[in-house]
C-alpha cells in the first residue's frame, strides 16, 4: 500500500481500531478516514492526528442501520478516489443465552459485525480497486467454534469467515487483497460493552480462555501480518488448540466449553454474580 492512499478504519475512535491506527501511522501512513459512532470521542483523534500532521478526516455512523452505512459508502467514495486500506474493525457482542437473547439483539450483532463489513466493502470496491488496495477484517475465534452465551456473535463472526474466504479469490484478480483477523481475546471495548440478552449492558463478568492481550499488541500483529501480505493470522495460544478440538473431537471441547464458561448457565438461573 503506498503511504498516500487512504486507509478506512471502522471503530477507530478507542480500542482496537485506534491502536491499529497508530500501528499504521508508525510505519509511514499518512491519510486517514475514521468512522466510529461516538462523536466526541471521533473528533479527538482527529485532532490528535493534524497535531501530528496526519490527514484525517472523521465520518460518524452507526453501522446496525443499512441507511446508515449506506450514506457513509456515499460519503467516502464522493470524498476520495484511491482507498489503499479498509480496515473492518468495528464490532459489537452479547453475553447471553440464545434462549433468553431478543431478535433485536441478535439482528444488532448480525448488522454490525457481518452486514456492515460485506456491505462496506461491496459499496467501496472501485476505489480499492483503484489503489490495489486490502481489506483487513477483524473476526473471532468465536467463528470457528461455539461460545457459550455468544450465539449470535458466533453467527455473525462465522458468516464474515466464509463470506470473505470466498470474496478473496473472487477479487483475486482485481488486485485486491484480504486479510482475515481471528484474535482471541483483546482487553477492548467489545467485551466491556457487551449486550445483554434484552439489549442493555451485559452485567456478568466476561469469561476468558488463556492471556487476554492489549489492543497495541494485536495491532502490530495485524499491521506486520498487512505488510507481510498474509491472508489469515491466527492466535498462537489455547484457543486455536480448542479450534482443533472442536473439530476433530466436538463432544469432548463442549464439556470443556461449559466448564470454563459455566457462568453464563448460572447467570440464566439467576445463581450467578452480575
Amino acid at each position: 500500500m503506498k503511504g498516500g492512499d487512504v486507509v478506512v478504519v471502522t471503530g477507530a475512535a478507542g480500542g482496537l481500531g485506534w491502536a491499529i491506527v497508530e500501528a499504521l501511522v508508525a510505519r509511514g501512513r499518512s491519510r486517514f478516514a475514521l468512522v466510529d459512532i461516538s462523536v466526541e470521542a471521533l473528533e479527538e483523534r482527529v485532532r490528535e492526528l493534524h497535531q501530528r500532521r496526519i490527514s484525517a478526516e472523521c465520518f460518524v455512523a452507526d453501522l446496525s442501520c443499512e441507511h446508515a452505512v449506506a450514506e457513509l459508502v456515499k460519503q467516502l467514495r464522493a470524498r476520495y478516489q484511491r482507498l489503499g486500506l479498509l480496515v473492518n474493525n468495528a464490532g459489537i457482542t452479547h453475553r447471553s443465552l440464545s434462549t433468553q437473547t431478543s431478535n433485536a439483539v441478535i439482528r444488532r450483532v448480525m448488522a454490525v459485525d457481518y452486514h456492515a463489513p460485506v456491505e462496506l466493502a461491496q459499496g467501496l470496491l472501485e476505489e480499492l480497486r483503484a489503489a490495489e488496495g486490502c481489506i483487513v477484517n477483524i473476526s473471532s475465534m468465536a467463528g470457528w467454534m461455539p461460545v457459550l452465551g455468544r450465539a449470535g456473535y458466533c453467527a455473525a463472526k462465522s458468516a464474515l469467515h466464509q463470506y470473505f474466504e470466498t470474496f478473496r479469490e473472487e477479487v483475486r484478480d482485481l488486485g485486491i487483497k484480504v486479510l482475515m483477523v481471528y484474535p482471541s481475546f483483546v482487553a477492548t471495548n467489545i467485551e466491556r460493552n457487551a449486550l445483554s440478552g434484552d439489549g442493555g449492558r451485559a452485567r456478568h463478568k466476561q469469561s476468558t480462555v488463556g492471556r487476554v492481550r492489549s489492543a497495541e499488541w494485536m495491532a502490530e500483529k495485524i499491521v506486520t501480518a498487512l505488510e507481510q501480505g498474509r491472508e489469515r493470522l491466527f492466535p498462537r495460544d489455547r484457543t486455536l488448540l480448542g479450534a482443533y478440538l472442536y473439530k476433530f473431537f466436538p463432544r469432548l471441547f463442549m464439556k470443556q466449553m461449559v466448564k470454563r464458561f459455566r457462568v453464563e448457565l448460572d447467570v440464566a438461573r439467576g445463581t450467578g454474580c452480575k
